[in-house]
């Protein structure tokens, strides 16, 4: 079980039941179950509207059976035998993409970083940022400790189009230091020639 709490259901009809009862974070699903299928439960999941992060592990490994896998609303697919340190580590990823991309809100320490109104919450305040610098800081935050260069943020921020000069990224990380500078939580932090990354205190 890997630290998460597990809940077992030995058809698709079944998930459902449990889904209408509880909050789950995510299912993993095989293709081939009585009553409900896989395919049949993803799709049933997506058209009720839950986005809740799917992982299919089936025998059915051809080209087609993953292409209706994924189709259907799967967001990820492994085939028997499974590694499952490797699905360990799936799950984990699945987890935190939903949890930035569904929840829009991370949170290192005491500071709240909510993406839908583009503020910074601490225990003192709660900060709107114009929108690049909340986008820049977003984004380092999403993965403390992992450094991102210069050209990674300009185009996630800016776009790969963009013209802009790439100094705007010193000037904005300059703007976001300084508002954060007492923050207890957080600092960001200059890998000279690669980039830069934020750090929890």
């Amino acid at each position: 079980k890997n630290g998460y709490q597990v809940k077992s259901a030995s058809d698709g009809a079944l998930a459902l039941e449990i889904l209408d009862k509880e909050y789950i974070d995510l299912i993993i699903s095989d293709i081939m179950m009585p009553v409900m299928d896989g395919y049949e439960l993803v799709s049933e999941l997506r058209s009720a509207g839950y986005q809740i992060p799917v992982l299919m592990i089936t025998a059915k490994g051809s080209f087609d059976d993953m292409r209706q896998g994924f189709l259907s609303g799967s967001d990820d697919y492994m085939v028997k035998p499974v590694n499952v340190n490797e699905m360990v580590l799936r799950v984990g990823a699945l987890l935190r993409r939903a949890q930035i991309l569904n929840e829009h809100k991370i949170v290192i320490g005491s500071t709240e970083f909510d993406y839908d109104a583009m503020t910074v919450t601490t225990d003192k305040e709660s900060l709107v940022l114009p929108k690049k610098e909340f986008l820049l800081l977003y984004k380092l935050a999403a993965s403390p400790g992992r450094t991102f260069t210069k050209q990674q943020l300009m185009d996630e921020v800016w776009g790969y189009e963009t013209e802009a000069d790439p100094h705007t990224i010193e000037v904005h990380i300059g703007r976001i230091r300084e508002r954060f500078k007492d923050n207890p939580d957080f600092e960001i932090v200059t890998m000279r020639g690669i980039g830069y990354k934020v750090v929890k205190k």
